[in-house]
């Protein structure tokens, strides 16, 4: 079998499948020397070991995910959820808090029960795919946990079988992690026999398939099953020890969402945050119960609208896959049980919908593993919608890709997350029109709504708003996931009575100054972002009246319920927009224009750069006279076809170019000095040959062959009159524009004077209207100069430097000392002795000097390795990276 994985694939690949030897081995320890009365590892020590190595191989199978390997992934992940669960109910009983005997029992079934039904489906299709080792260590465990659920009635019966799962898994285990890394750290020279790994590149290429959202159905599976098992029987009722089970469930959730967000999945993200609410809220149930006695009840509106909330998500996932849509249309049952039933996870009704869930989800489980690692695929209705659509004059769907989100913003590892925000600002919302008066407030199912919907999930989105660049929306959803979550905890949290005051009023008051800079900010986005930013300000102002017990009646309940449809549009239009191409539901333009960010999509192209199509667009842009922003291996440059005149005349004018920092020439190949090679000296072009592409600028003596590229006139603006600096990048981007518009004059793409342009969007902020497109590529990937080299007496074997950057000096030295000994003419270079650039000068008189001999003489002076020539080919701090 061939190996198709790098070394730190395998090393990951190792590490996971040696912690689930150790973990095994824990646990076949402990069976084989527990007795009835004491086991060999208390309760508590068992279970942080258990945590401690789930905790590793979440971090193997997080690994694993990024890297589209899914089965190892989902193995890692599933078996963490498994010994941290287990873990967790392990130091409940070790501390007393469950009972040892009934208490464990009962704790442990339902959660065992549905981790063998997916360590089960995991066997399977490992199987169907010929991952033989995966394979056998899912049906070992799997195994093991059934021994596992039959010793916990009996604590003889099947423990010795438990441990022998264990030892299997555990020898095979360590044999295969073992080989793996001996494979790994001898770069394949030494391979264990039966440890290869299938190629299975044949069926990942080409598919963008969300690889996590398995381990979001088996935590659907798992949670289903605990709510399931009081119906059922299996356990009197849900309480303390299930808590653990519902909240590694929702924890689990939360990191498929953040993961979905990644793999461009927003759809699949939303879903997975709303169902990481509901188990949190579960678990809260449970745990309430045992500590007030009474089974807290939720109060109609919000799963009445959480229920909405699933209905319309569903609609829109049917688009891609009928089955998903039809899945998720269990939730919205389950939401209209919890509604329809006061005390809703306590009785049969949400209990049954949960039994439904559960035999729904391991179908959904074994179809997605299999489809996502299989050529040939199990029918879902992909696309059935699509094809409906097809012909529709009205609808126009999107294209679901990766660069959905990348039209203006640029390339980005993480989808748009204020679908998940939005509908979590409705939950919040409406969670907060049921009243917690004269009751405990804890036995209203009310905090775990507010913090995890208002809060957590607001967080959430926050971060992958400020990962995506959008600075205004990120620090909306951050302020407002800290108000949900201190005021949720404050008023339903049981604190309420002890610090309602002038304290808390102080603090809203500040949240409140907050704010107005969010609503501020939004009148420079679009109008409902700041109508929904104004509106915010009417739910702080009922805190602020409630927290000094001035709130008139009713109040609180009209803004909260205002708040929420905005909210809830807002939820539908990005839904809406980012699902259809046209129609779209309005946002509105900003109330405030101006030109930057925000003021010229209409006018300025902003275009991905990791796509052909974009880049092709730009050259044409170019062609037809243009001037575009474009990411290179330092900062952003402005750049215009060599062969349009007028253009590069355009971008030396729209720079603000001063007169003393000249363009620079850039090149996607030496090939394209071809027709000019016998106008070039021969060691020039060797050390051009040695030295590209790379971050290395030449400056080179002024010659007629410029006139070949079509300048004309505005040759003047490249360069000096007796040098000029060329450069060929070394960077794809902008070596593909390049080839395909020719030879370009370049400068960096900021006023001279202004700091260095280090994101797309900072592009168009700079430079105005007057730039015709920005290949947008996200932060610049160095901010450290370009090497300047001065070969302009390169033909007496010396070389200058008019600054040392990104490329170390040395590098270029043992470069040129190999051209040297190539043409064996017996120079050596001053310059290996020492530092050779000129003194430090800023004053324009420097650029007359930077020709004259004495540049040259002082090349043997030892100046700082960053000192700029008398050439200022550097233009300072924040024209370096243009050359």
């Amino acid at each position: 079998m061939a190996d198709v994985l790098s070394d730190p694939e395998s090393i990951h690949f190792s590490v996971g499948i040696l912690g689930i030897s150790g973990g095994s081995l824990l646990l076949l320890v402990n069976s084989y020397s527990s007795s009835s009365d004491t086991p060999l590892i208390p309760n508590t020590a068992l279970g942080i070991e258990l945590l401690i190595i789930a905790a590793l191989l979440v971090y193997v199978g997080v690994r694993r995910i990024v890297s589209h390997t899914s089965i190892c992934a989902i193995l890692c992940l599933t078996v963490s959820a498994l010994w941290s669960s287990s873990g967790l109910v392990h130091i409940l009983a070790g501390e007393g808090i469950i009972s040892v005997a009934n208490g464990l029992r009962y704790a442990m079934v339902p959660g065992l029960a549905a981790f063998t039904l997916v360590l089960l489906i995991i066997c399977i299709v490992a199987v169907l795919q010929r991952e033989n080792i995966l394979s056998f260590i899912s049906l070992a465990i799997c195994l093991a946990c059934a021994h596992q659920i039959a010793g916990l009635t009996n604590l003889k019966f099947c423990q010795s079988a438990n441990a022998a799962c264990y030892l299997l898994v555990c020898f095979v285990a360590a044999y295969f992690g073992s080989g793996r890394l001996l494979f790994c750290i001898t770069q394949g020279k030494i391979q264990l026999p039966g440890t290869g790994l299938p190629n299975r590149t044949d069926l990942l290429h080409g598919q963008e398939v969300n690889d996590v959202a398995a381990v979001g159905l088996a935590m659907n599976l798992l949670s289903a099953s605990v709510l399931a098992c009081p119906l059922l029987g299996v356990v009197p009722q849900l309480f303390l020890g299930h808590v653990p089970w519902l909240w590694t469930a929702g924890v689990f959730q939360l990191g498929v969402c953040i993961l979905s967000y990644r793999a461009m999945d927003t759809l699949g993200a939303t879903f997975y945050g709303f169902t990481a609410i509901l188990k949190f809220s579960e678990g809260y149930t449970a745990l309430v119960t045992d500590l007030r006695g009474q089974e807290p009840y939720a109060p109609v509106p919000f799963p009445t609208v959480f229920s909405v909330l699933f209905f319309v998500l569903a609609l829109f996932t049917c688009h891609r896959s009928v089955i998903d849509g039809f899945y998720q249309l269990f939730f919205v049952a389950y939401c209209i049980a919890i509604a329809a039933q006061p005390r809703g996870f306590f009785q049969g009704g949400t209990q049954g919908v949960q039994a439904a869930i559960f035999v729904a989800s391991a179908i959904a489980l074994l179809v997605t593993l299999y489809n996502n690692r299989s050529q040939k695929k199990i029918p879902t209705g992909e696309g059935v919608i699509k094809n409906l659509l097809s012909n529709s004059s009205m609808f126009k769907l999107r294209t679901q890709d990766k660069h959905l989100y990348a039209p203006y913003l640029g390339y980005s590892k993480y989808a748009d997350a204020e679908v998940l925000g939005h509908g979590c600002s409705v939950l919040a919302a409406f969670a907060i029109t049921a009243s917690a008066a004269n009751q405990d407030p804890l036995a209203v199912l009310i905090l775990p709504w507010v913090v995890a919907a208002g809060g957590l999930l607001q967080l959430v989105c926050g971060s992958v708003a400020f990962a995506r660049g959008k600075t205004l929306e990120s620090t909306a959803f951050i302020l407002y996931g800290v108000m949900w979550t201190v005021w949720g905890l404050t008023r339903f949290g049981g604190l309420y009575g002890d610090f309602r005051g002038f304290h808390l009023a102080v603090g809203i008051i500040s949240l409140m100054l907050f704010n107005i800079i969010v609503t501020v900010g939004a009148l420079f986005l679009n109008k409902v972002w700041f109508i929904y930013a104004l509106s915010f300000k009417l739910i702080l102002i009922s805190f602020l009246l409630d927290a000094v017990a001035a709130l008139p009646y009713g109040y609180d309940i009209g803004v909260t319920i205002i708040f929420g449809l905005i909210s809830f549009y807002f939820f539908l239009a990005n839904l809406f927009n980012c699902t259809f191409h046209s129609p779209q539901l309005p946002l509105g333009d900003p109330l405030i224009k101006m030109s930057g960010f925000g003021g010229g999509r209409n006018l300025c192209h902003h275009l991905p750069a990791r796509k052909a199509t974009s880049v092709q667009q730009i050259a044409d842009i170019m062609k037809n006279g243009g001037i575009c922003g474009m990411p290179t291996d330092t900062v952003y440059v402005l750049v215009a076809a060599c062969n349009r005149p007028e253009a590069v005349e355009k971008a030396y004018k729209v720079k603000k170019q001063a007169q003393e920092r000249p363009m620079s020439l850039w090149i996607s190949s030496i090939k394209q000095l071809e027709p000019v090679r016998q106008q070039i000296n021969p060691m020039l072009w060797d050390l051009m040959e040695a030295a590209w592409p790379s971050s290395i600028s030449l400056v080179i003596p002024r010659a007629p062959w410029m006139d070949f590229f079509g300048l004309g006139d505005s040759s003047k603006y490249i360069g000096t009159p007796q040098s000029i600096a060329i450069r060929n990048p070394d960077c794809t981007i902008a070596t593909h524009l390049i080839s395909l518009v020719g030879p370009i004059a370049v400068t960096s793409a900021n006023p001279t004077g202004e700091a260095d342009t280090t994101h797309h969007n900072q592009v168009y902020a700079k430079l105005g209207d007057k730039v015709n497109g920005v290949l947008c590529d996200g932060p610049s990937p160095e901010n450290i100069a370009s090497t300047v080299v001065d070969c302009t007496k390169i033909e007496n074997g010396q070389i200058g430097f008019f600054r040392v950057g990104l490329i170390p000096k040395s590098k270029v030295l043992q470069i040129f000392e190999e051209i040297q000994r190539r043409h064996q003419d017996g120079h050596l270079n001053r310059g290996f002795e020492t530092d050779i650039t000129d003194p430090v000068s800023d004053t324009m008189e420097s650029q007359a000097r930077s020709t004259d001999s004495e540049t040259y003489s002082s090349l043997n002076q030892p100046v700082p390795a960053m000192a700029l020539s008398t050439m200022d080919l550097s233009q300072n701090s924040n024209e370096d990276d243009a050359l």
